[in-house]
């Protein structure tokens, strides 16, 4: 009986395994949807009416006002600018520039307002990214320098990638976020557990880029996923009491 168990944990942990690495192939982030999608709703204005802040984070939906904001030249006026730059050398995509550049804002609605640093937004932000892909002697300098240099430690450059996610000062906003109240009663938002989750899209929108680019493929990760989950607790379990139960 122990070896019964014993098989099923094992293949518990294969199928876990196994899951896991097709969600990532499909480019699926399950745990960030679940954390975008599982809490309520609630409008700027619903959280400042001096009532007891909610236990647990809320989603905000709202638009955004700074006076500040990053001035990207043609009228793009941005909070937050993230940008990626990699390039695959020696066969592994490696990383050339990591540039995160952010602005203070409020989000607001005609009720009110509450201030935001994206700078304790989890990542990736929830927005559609623009992609370039190209050769690296395409690439501008200092990525272009970046990469020789790579290359002369690691092998050959064969391709290079940019990822840009950008928030708009034009955007609404869905943020998921922590309700506080300051010492002087005052509320305002707070990173919950893993950072501000944000996006500029319509949830359900949202939820389509989470699931990834093969949609099949997440879901039978996820689905794979819980039943390996399962049959790792089954096969545990059950060993677990097999090694405390006499005989």
């Amino acid at each position: 009986m122990v070896l019964v168990f014993a098989i099923v944990l094992v293949a518990g942990l294969v199928v876990t395994g196994a899951s896991w690495i097709a969600v990532r192939v499909a480019g699926a982030h399950p745990a960030t949807a679940r954390r975008l999608a599982g809490p309520r709703e609630v409008k700027v204005g619903r959280l400042l009416g001096g009532a007891t802040p909610p236990a647990r984070p809320v989603r905000v939906a709202g638009r955004i006002r700074c006076g500040d904001p990053l001035d990207m030249g043609d009228g793009e006026r941005l909070v937050a600018f993230h940008r990626d730059v990699d390039a695959r050398v020696g066969g592994v995509w490696r990383s050339v520039e990591r540039l995160r550049e952010t602005r203070s804002f409020d989000l607001w609605d005609h009720d009110g307002s509450l201030a935001v640093d994206p700078a304790g937004s989890a990542e990736p932000l929830i927005v559609i990214p623009s992609v370039w892909r190209g050769d690296p002697s395409d690439l501008e300098e200092p990525h272009r320098s970046a990469v020789a240099r790579l290359s002369d430690r690691h092998g050959a450059a064969t391709e290079a990638r940019a990822v840009t996610r950008l928030l708009n000062v034009t955007d609404r906003l869905l943020v998921v976020a922590q309700p506080r109240t300051d010492d002087e009663g005052r509320p305002r938002l707070e990173p919950p557990d893993g950072g501000y989750l944000v996006t500029n899209l319509a949830l359900d929108d949202a939820m389509r880029l989470l699931g990834g680019t093969n949609r099949r493929l997440a879901s039978g990760g996820v689905i794979g996923v819980a039943i390996g989950t399962v049959l790792v607790c089954v096969g545990g379990i059950g060993s677990a009491l097999l090694a405390v139960l006499p005989g």
